[in-house]
């Protein structure tokens, strides 16, 4: 198990990014949240499956087919046993 904090820069706000990742992260089962922040940058927390969490994180390097994502600056966690679903925080 692995647990990534995204910081997704870039143009990134108003183009459907949140629930594109929201999609994405339930295919992949992966659990943890998203949302706008108010700097325009788009915050996410993703865990689950060492492998499918990988497969998450190259996802969100290039964001639904509307956005543009400039840069993501990844931390890794600790795995949080409090995870359960994928959420849009809003």
């Amino acid at each position: 198990m692995k647990n990534y904090h995204l910081l997704i820069q870039g143009d990134v706000v108003g183009v459907g990014f949140r629930s594109w990742m929201k999609r994405e992260a339930n295919i992949l089962q992966i659990v943890g949240w998203v949302k706008n922040r108010e700097d325009d940058t788009v915050e996410a927390v993703i865990q689950g499956k060492d492998n499918l969490v990988l497969t998450l994180l190259e996802k969100a390097k290039k964001g639904p087919e509307v956005s543009w994502v400039q840069d993501v600056v990844i931390t890794e966690n600790p795995v949080d046993r409090n995870l359960f679903a994928f959420e849009v925080i809003y």
